[in-house]
């Protein structure tokens, strides 16, 4: 095995890291603008959670977006965002279920993935930033799950594609 060369630096002092403005250009890779799973771990919520605790845990994380778990299970089964739990979702399930807000949980707003729009890593890592942003536009949708398949042909959750992070990375 070939030796790893240390060095030592003589500076005192390093900008902080993730300090310094972070942009994107139109045509860079759309996997710049892509939270990877492989990377980063995804932000979860538990199906059974009420629908505050769940908003308060993606804001403490920074997020607008979370994956709905089966802890029994350990599995996905449901993706929420915070725009589901601030907009009028939770006042139809109120109404309908003649129920206050304390009760509704995640399971009552979040998507299953049956119900996801999803787009393929490949497809992803052969597309520019800014054809990502027209997909967004196109769709009208705030968040964009990321599948890959396995060698053994299973599917699975890769990374996620935020419509306002791309925007914001896009803006100067």
């Amino acid at each position: 095995m070939k030796a790893l060369a240390l060095r030592h630096i003589d500076v005192t002092e390093l900008p902080i890291p993730g300090s310094d403005p972070w942009f994107v250009q139109p045509d860079d890779p759309a996997l710049s603008v892509m939270t990877d799973f492989r990377s980063t771990a995804s932000i979860t919520v538990s199906q059974s959670a009420p629908i505050d605790e769940a908003l308060e845990h993606m804001r403490h994380t920074g997020v607008r977006c979370a994956f709905a778990i089966d802890e029994s299970r350990r599995s996905v089964v449901g993706l929420v965002t915070a725009y589901d739990i601030m907009g009028e979702q939770p006042m139809r399930q109120m109404q309908a279920a003649s129920m206050p807000r304390r009760d509704v949980l995640v399971w009552h707003l979040m998507r299953r993935p049956s119900d996801w729009t999803v787009l393929g890593y490949e497809d992803v890592a052969r597309a520019t930033v800014i054809e990502i942003e027209r997909l967004f536009e196109e769709l009208g949708v705030t968040h964009l799950p990321v599948m890959s398949t396995d060698e053994d042909g299973s599917r699975r959750l890769r990374g996620l594609l935020s419509a306002a992070k791309v925007r914001r990375l896009l803006r100067r």
